[in-house]
């Protein structure tokens, strides 16, 4: 089979009856998405296998096998069960739509439709698909791709905004002390304070993003962000305690040993949140604005505890200004 182009979205469509395969799939080309079309379930199976597509527009009633069960096998193959399936069929019953949706099914569509419903479905559930494929598959937050484009679009907009990086300080010790199942608790209870202190806090179009390991940022307007970052170190310290021993509580660090078979000693977990703020347009891109952080960051990390660090604009150089509460 030919290859799919890399750009453009990648559609199959699979029914049966040639007139209807043809439209959708002229209607989804004029949309600018790229299509293959096939007529049973058997070729569907052997086209997703060869080349697989971002969405499939599957039949229900077709000769052989039926869409159900191609549904069913794509669901149910770790290779493929990621790949939207939107259901088409002729029947509207309840039974009919429950049985698409318990075989994995994203969406249904019903004989006959308008293909403006058609095209709104398929947008929908790709978009749905693509941020799932960018979550961070332990805290669900948006990942790379989605804090990029995130912060472009800030950029674009011209609009004054405060990027946050947040870090949690001395992970790697906790994780090789505690094991995974425990740092993996910890990597969730931030993720979940970090979104429920900007819900509380921020703005209603926040944005909370999981770079990855213990790395997280968060999107704000200036007048913000101070308040959130100290909320976010305050709530980090209630919270990660119940993660340690007592008595490692008592002691106030725990011991690792090194490859030399000494003993380290690392303090209990803080947070670092390092604020850069664009206000007037002072950072023209992600670059400058991804350093800074990382400048910053660094820096927050020779203080002792959670702490927040800020760039302080001074004859076009940025200057860190230790703790949040020493402003």
């Amino acid at each position: 089979m030919e290859e799919w182009p890399s750009m453009r979205p990648r559609v199959l469509v699979v029914d049966d009856e040639e007139p209807i395969r043809k439209i959708v799939s002229f209607q989804l080309e004029k949309a600018g998405y790229e299509v293959a079309a096939c007529a049973d379930g058997e070729e569907a199976l052997r086209l997703v296998a060869e080349s697989e597509p971002d969405l499939i527009l599957l039949d229900v009633m077709m000769p052989n096998l039926d869409g159900y069960e191609v549904c069913k096998r794509l669901k149910s193959n770790y290779q493929t069960s990621h790949i939207p399936i939107i259901m088409v069929t002729a029947k509207s019953e309840l039974e009919n739509r429950l049985q698409g949706f318990e075989d994995g099914a994203n969406d249904y569509i019903t004989k006959p439709f308008a293909i403006t419903e058609l095209l709104v479905r398929v947008k929908n559930v790709l978009q749905w698909s693509q941020l799932q494929r960018q979550a961070n598959p332990l805290t669900g937050l948006p990942g790379n791709i989605s804090i990029e484009r995130e912060i472009e679009r800030r950029f674009q907009s011209n609009g004054n905004f405060s990027f946050m990086y947040a870090d949690i300080d001395n992970f790697k010790a906790f994780n090789d002390y505690y094991g995974y199942s425990r740092g993996d608790a910890a990597i969730k209870i931030t993720a979940d304070l970090l979104v429920e202190v900007v819900k509380e806090k921020g703005n209603p179009d926040d944005f909370v993003g999981h770079i990855g390991g213990d790395d997280f940022v968060v999107v704000t307007t200036p007048d913000k962000s101070d308040l959130i970052a100290r909320e976010i170190t305050r709530n980090f310290d209630e919270s990660i305690t119940r993660l340690f021993d007592q008595e490692d509580i008592e002691r106030g660090y725990v011991e690792v040993v090194n490859r030399k078979g000494t003993v380290d000693k690392f303090p209990l977990l803080t947070m670092t949140v390092a604020i850069v703020s664009n206000e007037n347009g002072s950072i023209a891109h992600m670059a400058r604005l991804s350093d800074i952080a990382s400048e910053l960051k660094r820096y927050g990390k020779t203080l002792e505890g959670s702490v927040v660090v800020k760039e302080r604009r001074k004859e076009g150089h940025a200057a860190p200004v230790g703790r949040a509460e020493d402003e």
